[in-house]
């Protein structure tokens, strides 16, 4: 028999009349305000009968669902804590997550919901991944689309023969990429030969390539880059300590080319790198990041602490060596011989200032690149690091910072769209394809 719900109780003398299935019954207060979901309803199923009261009779029912084991006295000594248990419950299992956005957990919240599994025979693997998320309709398994956990799943269960459910540390938007996103899988090993039995685990190595070599059968654009073994409790999700994404924005009049297409954000004005830098400043620490936060953000909370907001002047890519620092390279490799100078181009290609980069870059002007050579483009990467975000909060940044670059917004109007609070204030979202999970950070042992 279901549980009722609270809406078919009323309060009589003091106790609430409870009506199930054409009986009646009368319950103490405190049962009324239980969940149904409640453990500590689930757990008086199999205890002494409740009698229900119907037509003025008085009825046993031996099979009841819903039986009440204590007196309402020992039951009001123990009301304050049970209900704050009821509560935290409730809480954890209503809250979802949705695109970029990862929630801190807390340690109940890690408990209740780590899938411990119970089968000694079974393994729990931690993989990374990395892939392209242009045609991918995000990493979230859906009824419908092409997706990252959907992939990885059909890979498994081809290698293992029997389908795996996959946990992913952070669920990407469509078009978003993945230098490095972390999922966990349950792989029980069972013989071919003799079914039934239960072999030894697979090695990480072995799953890596094994399941590497049925991805590549699919699109090939994701990979497995690494995989470990686990403890049974260990999950991808409640047990990051941090998550790192990257923005990369490439200014300059040219069209992209096909090589950075569906790869970055194409910005045809020029950036002002100190000014973005400085309204880095203004955004990062702990804050109310409700001007940055998605309209479907699903959080309790907007508070979130940004560890570090950044932006960086780099070599644009494909990096192919110009004619003056091939140049640079070869008189660095002779005067090597008869001194100790190595040229700075070579050491620190990537570090370099954005002066020096510009000058590489764009050395003797459109007559030295030579005909059908292209003009690059100035890159800068947008780094945001922090434990969790906001449903498009790095993107929400992101059309912000670009927008100060661009002049459109100075440092003073970044610091009146973060007091806002209001989505509305801020400037368009910047694009997904631009975006790249770089890192996702686990207090692991090393090997």
């Amino acid at each position: 028999m279901p549980f009722p719900s609270v809406a078919a109780c009323a309060p009589q003398s003091g106790f609430w009349f409870w009506r199930v299935s054409g009986a009646a019954c009368f319950v103490p207060p405190m049962i009324c305000l239980l969940k149904p979901s409640s453990p500590m309803v689930k757990l008086r199923r199999n205890s002494k009968p409740l009698h229900f009261l119907s037509e003025g009779k008085q009825m046993a029912e031996e099979k009841s669902s819903l039986l009440i084991s204590r007196s309402f006295k020992q039951l009001r000594n123990q009301w304050p804590e049970s209900v704050q248990r009821t509560t935290e419950v409730a809480n954890i299992n209503s809250e979802n997550f949705t695109g970029e956005s990862v929630e801190e957990e807390d340690a109940d919240r890690g408990l209740i919901e780590k899938n411990m599994n119970p089968n000694p025979g079974i393994q729990r693997y931690l993989v990374a991944i990395e892939y392209i998320g242009t045609r991918f309709s995000g990493a979230q398994k859906q009824s419908s689309g092409r997706t990252v956990v959907g992939v990885l799943e059909d890979a498994f269960k081809e290698f293992i023969g029997q389908p795996v459910s996959i946990f992913c540390s952070s669920r990407t938007d469509a078009g978003v990429h993945a230098l490095s996103n972390v999922c966990h899988v349950d792989i029980e090993r069972i013989s071919k030969r003799k079914p039934g039995e239960v072999l030894p685990p697979h090695e990480p190595s072995v799953v890596k390539n094994a399941v590497n070599h049925f991805l590549q059968k699919n699109e090939g654009d994701i990979m497995v880059t690494d995989v470990r073994c686990v403890p049974a409790d260990f999950h991808a999700r409640y047990e990051a300590r941090e998550r790192t994404y990257f923005y990369r924005l490439l200014s300059g009049k040219e069209p992209l080319a096909i090589f950075e297409k569906d790869r970055a954000w194409h910005v045809p004005e020029e950036l002002d790198l100190l000014a973005m830098q400085k309204a880095c400043q203004v955004l990062v620490g702990h804050h109310d990041f409700s001007s940055f936060r998605g309209a479907a953000c699903q959080a309790k909370s907007p508070i979130r602490t940004l560890d570090e907001l950044s932006v960086t002047e780099v070599a644009s890519s494909p990096y192919i060596p110009t004619v003056l620092e091939r140049e640079h390279c070869i008189n660095g490799m002779e005067d090597s011989f008869s001194s100790s100078y190595i040229p700075e181009a070579v050491v620190h290609p990537v570090s370099s200032t954005s002066n020096h980069l510009s000058k590489i870059e764009n050395s003797g002007g459109a007559a030295s690149q030579g005909f059908g050579t292209r003009k690059r483009h100035r890159c800068f990467v947008v780094t945001a690091r922090a434990r969790s975000f906001l449903y498009h909060q790095v993107r929400l940044l992101v059309g912000v910072l670009k927008s100060v670059g661009t002049g459109d917004l100075t440092v003073s109007d970044v610091e009146r769209i973060l007091n806002a609070k209001n989505v509305a204030a801020a400037r368009p979202m910047a694009p997904a394809c631009g975006l790249y999970l770089g890192h996702v950070k686990y207090d692991l042992p090393s090997n």
